[in-house]
């Protein structure tokens, strides 16, 4: 969870975080047969793959992009290379469902920026700043919202440092404020409104060292239910509270002293300390809204659901109103539509002095009681003393809302079951007008995606509505997909009527991603473009058709020898008509009417959806970067594989239909499709095509193996694979066991391992903290399929989680993968003759 404040999900924004996040790519090895990985060995230590693969784990990275309130300014920070295991070691708690760094007080984090500079988003100038800390070790930072600061917190994980730095803009200088943050839920720190202070959490002063336990137990760690409260779905949970000891040290980290610090450093505490998962501040700055954890704990859930007091603050921290107090939520009624009861998603109303908005579930939270009216959005203002407002009643959840002002904000609902999703236009101060219907669509149905409203901070640094200069309009950003693939756009839409105007779309051969509109004498865009062998850069543009973009950042091919990789995005059709799509890439210098078919690595993530129509439409585009990651099925380009990257796996349930009810059909028919499509073009070798994943896409290739002979080895990573051991639901499955144990048995390939020929690869973090992928699941799958016979091999990382972090853990990753794919693809040549 944020601390400061909760944000809604897929909300974008300008003014707020832009993570550039450009694969690497690397050199390829075609002149000469690729040099063979390392021969494994029983207890040998880590291993590094070969020379080309290791230069995709050390290219370097594209910084991450922060845009400014006013987005004349860019902050750019680089990440430097991956870190050691040494550093991924390091002692870590795992307390109520969070990762703790008990040296630092913060979440445990690995990467950090190690350099920060500023970029004019008029002429790309560039200034560098003096005075920042060394080394520099970034875990986040935010915009003042008057742009006068830069705040960025130093976490040193070496030194045990957590402090709070500002860069003073105007003078391009860095300096400390604040020490002995707290930031194991959130940054530890936000701006206030103004701009003159920031909201800090900090250790309590004389808070002493952590309880130790002796070991000696106090007694059992008991748990108990009731008969009668009916079917709870408790989902499957790492990293839970084990006894008394490990509540105590939860307390003990969890705990944080609030405190006002001004720009020039000094410090105010504002009230008690409490175990905070949320604190902010309402836009006149008056108030605090607090969300405070409470005893009793729970065994079972993490914090997130442990009872909670939901309480506004004045500005020196006393209570002034309790808004709830919520009780453990250790279940919900069955379905993914399920939500708690009482006050939820509570928030400040942006465009208001101090106004509290939340959603109060109308069914009792329960998707299967029949309930015209959903959930309730209320308000309640300042000074609290009249009771709540009903904002609006939902006929499905409520998804958060887009504040202008007292005319015009814009509220989302969603249903998961049928995947509607509606927008409204309202007029929160005048709820007895009739709301507007902006939009009513399926979630799955991307070409009828109206994309998402253009945020701008305020003067309070609160994301509003950014609306034209007068006030007639608002702003889309989407990802204008259709039949040609992803095209962005910013459109303009005007509030009265709702007809909208196209001001940008992306055109070939780029892929270029609108960020901002900045209006004014020298109107422009601020656009992300990129194409295949150009990564992405920072650009702006005038409004008009024929302005000429200046480029803004110059950021290079990371690893230019990689340039020439071909990039086709195919179509093919599965058995049942539906359409699928796929990205076909081609290593350089390989022509397949020359060279004939070569080996295939098909990398793929199934997804559910509840129409034939909705899967079969594109996904992706074309005309973006040949980006080559150590993560993804890429890095086998430098190798000479031909790889088939996100072919499309849907699992359809139209109308009442659930899709996991013909899961092992669909799945089959799909790769069935893909396979036929790469021999058909030429360039796969039936014989020769490997089949890999991560998570749920591990999932998908144990599957495929169990119940196909298409292909003749497999990759699975992190993965799930008897279904009985998350019996309350997976991924978008919400039917628990024991109401479908049939489709549960069916999806689940252990039971299916002695049907396993051909040979497969589990790769499986150890600390995997991932709801569901425990790491017992990949060990019991290699125990079947090893005492049926088959062939396989269990690569378990040390201290890695659902996502591997170490530079020695990827580098183990690629080579045992590597091995695996020489071993039974045979590694391709340059000039294979076709077979």
């Amino acid at each position: 969870m944020n601390t400061f404040p909760l944000r809604r999900a897929k909300r974008t924004s300008a003014v707020l975080v832009l993570c550039a996040g450009l694969l690497l790519a690397v050199p390829p090895v075609l002149a000469l047969p690729p040099p063979l990985a390392q021969k494994a060995v029983q207890g040998e230590g880590y291993r590094l793959p070969s020379a080309a693969l290791q230069a995709v784990v050390d290219a370097p990275r594209a910084p991450s992009l922060y845009l400014s309130p006013k987005s004349d300014l860019t902050a750019l920070l680089q990440t430097p290379a991956l870190p050691s295991i040494a550093q991924v070691a390091a002692p870590e708690l795992k307390l109520g469902g969070l990762r703790i760094n008990p040296k630092t007080v913060s979440d445990s984090r690995f990467s950090f920026g190690n350099k920060l500079w500023l970029v004019s988003n008029t002429d790309g100038a560039e200034r560098q700043i003096a005075g920042l800390p060394q080394p520099l070790s970034v875990a986040s930072l935010a915009w003042s919202p008057d742009q006068k600061y830069l705040a960025f917190n130093q976490l040193n994980p070496a030194t045990g440092a957590n402090e709070l730095w500002l860069v003073d803009v105007e003078s391009a200088s860095a300096r400390r404020v604040a020490e002995n943050l707290n930031s194991i839920i959130g940054n530890g720190y936000a701006w206030l409104p103004g701009g003159e202070a920031l909201l800090v959490l900090q250790r309590p002063a004389g808070q002493g060292e952590p309880p130790k336990g002796d070991g000696i137990p106090t007694g059992p760690a008991v748990q108990e239910t009731v008969a009668g409260q009916g079917v709870r779905t408790v989902r499957t949970y790492q990293d839970l509270l084990k006894d008394e000891d490990d509540a105590r040290l939860l307390e003990h980290y969890l705990k944080a002293q609030p405190v006002r610090v001004a720009i020039n450093g000094q410090a105010t505490p504002i009230g008690a300390p409490g175990m905070f998962l949320g604190l902010s501040s309402s836009p006149d700055g008056k108030y605090l809204l607090s969300q405070r954890v409470e005893r009793p704990f729970s065994y079972a859930v993490p914090v997130s659901r442990f009872p909670r007091h939901i309480d506004v603050l004045d500005a020196q921290g006393k209570v002034v109103h309790t808004v709830a107090k919520l009780p453990l939520v250790d279940g919900l009624p069955t379905g993914n539509d399920a939500v708690p009861t009482g006050v939820r998603s509570i928030s400040w109303r942006a465009d208001a002095p101090a106004m509290l908005v939340w959603a109060e579930a109308q069914d009792g939270g329960d998707p299967a009681r029949d309930a015209a009216i959903r959930d309730a959005v209320l308000v309640q203002a300042a000074p609290f003393e009249k009771p709540p407002v009903t904002l609006a009643q939902l006929g499905s959840r409520y998804a958060g809302i887009t504040w202008s002002s007292g005319d015009v904000a814009l509220l989302d609902e969603y249903w998961w079951k049928s995947r509607q999703v509606k927008q409204w236009k309202i007029s929160p101060d005048n709820p007895q007008q009739a709301p507007v219907l902006l939009s009513q669509r399926s979630e799955d149905d991307r070409y009828s995606d109206p994309g998402e409203p253009l945020l701008q901070a305020d003067d309070a640094g609160r994301s509003r509505l950014q609306l034209s200069a007068d006030g007639s309009s608002f702003y889309r950003i989407g990802k204008g997909a259709s039949a040609e693939g992803d095209r962005p756009f910013l459109d303009r839409i005007n509030l009265a009527s709702g007809k909208s105007e196209r001001l940008f779309h992306s055109q070939a051969p780029y892929y270029e991603m609108p960020l901002t509109i900045i209006e004014g004498d020298n109107a422009r865009i601020l656009t992300y473009r990129e194409s295949n062998d150009v990564p992405a850069n920072l650009f702006a543009r005038g409004l008009s058709a024929d302005a000429t973009p200046v480029e803004l950042t110059h950021f290079a091919h990371p690893l230019p020898q990689l340039r020439g990789v071909k990039k086709e995005q195919i179509r093919y059709t599965r058995n049942d008509g539906v359409e699928l799509t796929a990205d076909l890439l081609l290593p350089p210098g390989y022509d397949p009417k020359k060279d004939g078919p070569r080996p295939v690595l098909m990398w793929a993530y199934p997804a559910e959806f509840k129409s034939a129509e909705d899967a079969s439409q594109v996904s992706g585009s074309k005309y973006r970067f040949n980006a080559v990651s150590y993560w993804g099925p890429q890095a086998f380009l430098a190798k000479g594989y031909v790889v088939l990257n996100n072919p499309t796996m849907p699992i359809i349930g139209e109308g009442d239909a659930e899709p996991n009810d013909t899961y092992v059909q669909q799945l089959v028919a799909s790769a069935e499709a893909a396979v036929n499509e790469v021999v058909k073009r030429g360039v796969g070798d039936r014989e020769r095509i490997a089949v890999g994943g991560h998570s749920y896409g591990a999932f998908m290739t144990a599957n495929l193996l169990a119940h196909t002979r298409l292909f003749k080895a497999g990759i699975a990573r992190s993965g799930a694979y008897n279904r009985t051991l998350t019996p309350f639901g997976f991924q978008a499955e919400e039917r628990n066991y024991w109401q479908a144990q049939e489709v549960y048995l069916k999806m689940s390939p252990f039971n299916y391992a002695d049907k396993i020929k051909d040979p497969i690869l589990f790769i499986h973090g150890q600390e995997d903290n991932n709801s569901g992928t425990f790491p017992v699941q990949s060990e019991r799958m290699f125990a079947a399929v090893k005492g049926l016979g088959g062939t396989s091999r269990l690569v378990m990382l040390p201290n890695e989680s659902h996502g591997y972090r170490a530079r020695e853990s990827i580098m183990t990753m690629l080579a045992e993968s590597e091995s695996w794919l020489d071993k039974w693809l045979a590694a391709p040549k340059a000039g294979e003759a076709k077979r």
